[in-house]
């Protein structure tokens, strides 16, 4: 048997509006003012000044929403960035127009690194002890490469800067894509394995490794120390374009040159077209201007040479002209010459003439002066005067009585002979 229908008790059908307006007033009785700690993730700042930003657990298991307006965030003693941990102050709220939850902060202040940069920060010291980071390594890229490698993904708006930016800048440079995917998992192996690839073929000048902006999760596949020491250990330079102008990666630091955008990278990679044609243009204006200095300077010559050529008969007299003043110059010079000679010949035979009879009568005088000493130095002029020459028979000179004995026969030489004698007894003088 069926039951009779019962009408339904009466219940209250919620417009969207009202019933996020209801949530959101919900919200702020129950939780007014509030303070919570996390990690900051996709900070940016907006042209208002207001910031916006997320912020995650240390797991990163969970995410909320944040805004910061612009006269809290003018308050802010630090610059926020990715993988700061902070702690809010402030007001859980309901975004209505899409229905979302946010934070709304009213005061901020920092809680330590982060997880995630502290990692960050650990690692980079720990390279950069290694000397993975010195400035001496790096190396010079080419001035004006013929083949660029570009690492990124292939579905990324990075790659569509790079070859944008190329194809304004240097169209004759050829682009080679080693295409991987540049966040997630599998994003570090992936890079690596292009960038072996890059090396293992050596096939262009340099490498591009690229992707576009994100926080610091997005980002950090490019800090993979494997990859990091992939870079560093290229054979190919490589240009690093990682992120934006305030994001700084580990593989930027290894990298030999680091962009600022992908864009940037493409820039530095390559020379613009239009100067290197500028400047190619100068050079060789400039080189037609000293070819044609230098083919002016030759038909003067030739000129000269042709007048010179075209009266032989002037030529040939100027040269005897000159040989006849040669030769005129040469007749006088010899015969003054000679006669400058023999008046020098004769002067020194006159000077010989007068100084020999002196030099003899010089001579003459000295050797009488040694004779006249000589004399006077003479032993027999000495016993002349009535001395005596003693010696022991033998020849031997006896100048004192110690040398005398009693009966001791001696030789007395006189001025005019020798006598035998006995000696009869010795005084010695007191």
């Amino acid at each position: 048997m069926v039951e009779p229908f019962k009408a339904a008790p009466q219940r209250v059908v919620w417009g969207v509006a009202g019933l996020l307006a209801a949530v959101s007033d919900s919200l702020q009785a129950r939780f007014s003012v509030v303070t919570v700690q996390g990690e900051i993730s996709g900070f940016t700042r907006a042209a208002s000044g207001h910031c916006y930003f997320s912020l995650k657990d240390a797991e990163g298991n969970a995410l909320m929403r944040c805004a910061m307006f612009r006269r809290a965030a003018g308050m802010l003693g630090f610059a926020p960035r990715d993988g700061q941990l902070v702690e809010l102050r402030g007001r859980l709220a309901l975004y209505e127009p899409r229905g979302e939850l946010q934070f709304v902060a009213e005061a901020m202040r920092q809680a330590g690194a982060g997880a995630l940069f502290e990692q960050f920060l650990r690692l980079k010291a720990q390279l950069e002890a290694e000397g993975l980071f010195d400035v001496t390594r790096k190396r010079e890229l080419p001035g004006f490469p013929k083949r660029l490698g570009v690492i990124t993904s292939t579905a990324g708006a990075a790659l569509h800067d790079v070859l944008t930016a190329l194809a304004r800048r240097a169209p004759q440079v050829e682009i080679i894509i080693y295409p991987s995917p540049v966040q997630g998992a599998e994003a570090p192996a992936a890079l690596i394995n292009a960038l072996r690839t890059a090396n293992d073929r050596a096939e262009v000048d340099a490498l591009i490794l690229c992707r576009g902006g994100g926080s610091m999760e997005d980002l950090w596949a490019f800090n993979d120390e494997r990859l990091v020491r992939m870079v560093a250990a290229s054979d190919i330079p490589v240009i690093c374009g990682v992120g934006h102008e305030t994001d700084i990666t580990l593989c930027d630091l290894a990298a030999d040159l680091r962009a600022p955008t992908p864009t940037a990278a493409a820039e530095l990679a390559a020379p613009e077209r239009e100067a290197c044609l500028d400047e190619l243009a100068g050079l060789a204006l400039s080189l037609q201007r000293r070819i044609q200095q230098r083919l002016d300077a030759a038909a003067q010559r030739l000129d000269r040479a042709g007048l010179r050529l075209a009266r032989p008969g002037q030529a040939l007299g100027q040269q005897r002209r000159r040989l006849a003043l040669l030769a005129q110059r040469w007749g006088q010079v010899l015969p003054n010459r000679q006669h400058l000679q023999q008046q020098k010949l004769e002067a020194l035979d006159a000077r010989r003439a007068r100084a020999l009879p002196a030099l003899l009568q010089a001579h003459d005088r000295r050797l009488e002066a040694l004779k006249a000493r000589l004399a006077a130095l003479d032993p027999a002029r000495v016993l002349a005067r009535g001395y005596a020459w003693l010696d022991d028979g033998s020849g031997r000179a006896l100048t004192s009585v110690a040398q005398l004995q009693p009966g001791q026969n001696v030789k007395a030489v006189l001025a005019d002979g020798a006598a035998e004698m006995a000696v009869i007894r010795t005084d010695k003088r007191v």
